[in-house]
């Protein structure tokens, strides 16, 4: 027998819902602070698995979902990015707007609101709740994180909460899935109390409110709270934006008026709404006693200090990168032998020809020289994984902004340049949270800059390469993996820097950032994204690599030549004589054409390089079980006799891919964000240009120092 916990006071006495009641569906917009545990609750209402984590700008569209009622009932919950205000400063604050309002296309009008408060920092949080009361529609308030408030000895007056604003009230710890039942509840309930939550504003702006509000009843048949609050909402906004022609007229009109009488009036109407909450504060909030300082704070302390901030950044960091060799190593090269004996079998088990060449130099060589890497792929993951859900992120942030102020960005943009280490995608879209254009601009064109995880297997080989024969120890090969993430992101904010003050000037916005509580980092979440993106992997694996394995196969295969020349028919083929072609202009840079093939091929996609290298190679030489990729390149060697992948050779190759623009999907993406052409074909040149131009460099720059 399963005990239900308590109901709160004014759940306890509903009677039980009639057969109309039960029948009705509603729509709900799940709102909140950034960081305040809305996405958990989505997905616990959901049963999604939306991406979480324990820093701001987390969701970065709307995300919906269904839930089922008490009676069985569908309702739709939609999760929108998380805001501190209604006011559309940024891309992601402008989904939340228009669709509280009913605005957004293909977006259906919320019935109701579910507003997530961090229970710990109330005042702060009620800012947004209260802009949703004023909308004058059905809002349930969710007080979240109640432990952590108890942990700081805060005690809440929900009933005082839920008289002052209109709103029923639940509290919850979405985390640890309490409170969930009493949400339902409320959720199913046909009839919820509507907030009417007035606050006092001057002469001005109240006259203005009520012609605005006239028209809205008139036109759009508001009741009258609604209208009001939606009013107030459009006279406060930028740039209003609305659907009906004769109201954007009428809002900018009155706009330009209440700047000639009252110039501050919109600070007013901030201060008035933050006295009334603060009024609700002081009779809603007690706090029990005098709180020792908190674990977080002594953290503090040490990770946000001048110098040991510092100091714990780079060791985090240069942990991350020793553990991505030294924890993988075993689970690659189990891999790659796993391959080999693969390769091998198929090899004895098929009579020579067309088939057993394409399956063991096309497929298995191809697709298998990917996934080795595989290991070292879920091993970052699951250390940015860990850094999100701990909470150590936003501090990295705010030590981070006054040095990206220096080169034109604010700390905001470090999340989405941090993303953008495992792919730039979600980097470039989670750039929304910047309400600068122009800085959100520059973060998008430097984000691909950030080495993304597709550039990591051919750091690995170029690095495995240097070291093969010479029995480097992880925290070598660390240092260098490091120093190719550090030298992309030097040359990232200085391009910053010369954006911000050229074609992308203007000036600074300082970033007001949260500090989350830190938490112990949720494993089974890190296991799960880490998975997530592991499948991703493997799917780009079974999907465009293997198509490309089979293509570029062909193109070695044809036209065939004579079986027992080899090395003639590679060069005789297809792709070879496009090898050769290439080979003028990248011969200044150290490269052969057979390179010049991989790097080809790697415009579609990056890991591309590895799988043509590979099939390249096997090739060519059939290398033996015990041999490891790495080791086959470093047996390579031109006609005059001297080795093909010199130290210096090697070290270009990494600097071209740390500064190439080769991933079509990005700027896809670049395209779809600046909603133009013209930005993603910048990133294209400017990108390639200085890969080769920094390539050349490091080349012939070496040579004329007397590297090899």
């Amino acid at each position: 027998m399963i005990d239900n916990p308590p109901l709160p006071k004014h759940l306890s006495n509903v009677s039980p819902p009639s057969h109309k009641e039960s029948e009705q569906s509603f729509t709900y917009a799940l709102v909140g602070n950034p960081n305040s545990g809305k996405t958990t609750l989505f997905n616990h209402l959901t049963g999604l698995k939306q991406k979480v984590g324990n820093y701001p700008g987390v969701t970065i569209e709307k995300k919906i979902g269904t839930c089922f009622s008490q009676h069985g009932q569908k309702m739709t919950v939609i999760d929108l990015p998380g805001a501190y205000s209604l006011s559309a400063h940024s891309p992601d604050e402008k989904i939340l707007n228009e669709v509280a309002l009913g605005q957004m296309e293909g977006s259906p009008r919320p019935d109701r609101f579910i507003c997530i408060v961090d229970a710990s920092n109330l005042e702060r949080n009620l800012y947004l709740a209260a802009q949703i009361a004023e909308l004058g529609r059905p809002t349930i308030l969710v007080l979240n994180m109640m432990d952590i408030a108890d942990k700081q000895g805060i005690h809440i007056d929900t009933d005082r909460i839920q008289k002052e604003l209109g709103v029923t009230v639940i509290t919850t710890q979405a985390h640890k899935k309490k409170g969930l039942i009493e949400l339902k509840l409320a959720m199913s309930k046909a009839s919820l109390t509507t907030p009417s939550l007035n606050i006092d504003l001057p002469k001005p702006v109240s006259e203005a409110v009520l012609k605005v509000q006239s028209h809205l009843i008139s036109q759009k048949g508001e009741n009258l709270n609604a209208a009001r609050g939606e009013a107030l909402l459009l006279l406060t906004e930028d740039s209003p934006s609305s659907h009906d022609p004769a109201l954007s007229q009428l809002v900018s009109s009155l706009q330009e008026k209440l700047k000639r009488e009252l110039c501050n009036w919109k600070s007013l109407v901030i201060a008035a709404r933050y006295n009334k909450l603060g009024e609700l504060c002081k009779k809603a909030v007690l706090q029990k006693s005098e709180v020792k300082k908190s674990l977080t704070e002594h953290f503090d302390d040490v990770l946000l200090h001048k110098t040991y901030g510092w100091l714990t950044l780079f060791l985090v960091m240069g942990t991350l990168f020793w553990s991505i060799f030294f924890l993988s190593e075993y689970p690659m090269h189990g891999i790659e032998w796993a391959f080999n004996k693969l390769g091998s079998f198929t090899e004895s088990a098929l009579p020579a020809g067309p088939l057993q060449d394409l399956l063991v130099n096309g497929v298995i060589t191809g697709v298998g020289s990917v996934l080795m890497f595989l290991p070292q792929i879920l091993m970052l993951f699951f250390f940015i994984g860990f850094l999100e859900s701990s909470g150590y992120l936003p501090r990295a942030a705010f030590m981070l902004d006054k040095v990206m102020s220096k080169v034109g960005l604010q700390g905001k943009s470090f999340i989405p340049l941090l993303s953008s280490y495992a792919c730039a995608i979600p980097g470039i879209m989670a750039t929304r949270t910047i309400s600068s254009p122009k800085e959100r601009l520059a973060t998008i064109l430097i984000a691909p800059w950030m080495s993304c995880s597709a550039r990591l297997p051919i750091y690995l080989l170029m690095i495995a390469t240097l070291a093969s024969g010479r029995n480097a120890s992880p925290i070598i090969k660390a240092g260098i993996l490091m120093g190719a993430y550090a030298l992309g992101t030097f040359v990232a904010f200085g391009t910053a820097w010369i954006l911000r003050k050229t074609i992308l000037k203007g000036p600074v916005q300082h970033s007001v950032m949260e500090l989350p509580a830190y938490r112990l980092p949720s494993f089974k979440n890190t296991i799960f994204e880490m998975l997530q993106h592991g499948k991703l992997f493997l799917k780009r694996a079974g999907t465009l690599i293997l198509a490309f394995s089979i293509v570029l196969w062909f193109l070695m295969s044809h036209p065939a030549q004579d079986p027992e020349a080899i090395d003639s028919q590679l060069e005789t083929s297809y792709i070879g004589q496009i090898g050769h072609l290439m080979e003028p202009a990248i011969k200044p840079l150290g490269y052969d054409w057979k390179m010049g093939i991989g790097i080809l091929s790697s415009f579609a996609a990056r890991e591309l390089f590895i799988s043509t290298m590979a099939q390249i190679y096997h090739a060519e030489d059939n290398f033996e079980d015990e041999t490891t990729f790495a080791g086959t390149l470093q047996k390579q060697r031109n006609p005059s006799g001297q080795a093909v992948f010199t130290p210096l050779t090697c070290i270009s190759l990494m600097v071209f891919f740390i500064f190439a623009m080769q991933c079509m999907s990005t700027l896809a993406i670049v395209k779809k964000e600046t909603n133009s052409w013209r930005w993603p074909l910048f990133q294209l040149v400017y990108m390639t240009g200085f890969a080769y131009l920094a390539a050349l460099i490091v080349y012939q720059g070496g040579k004329l120092l007397g590297f090899a």
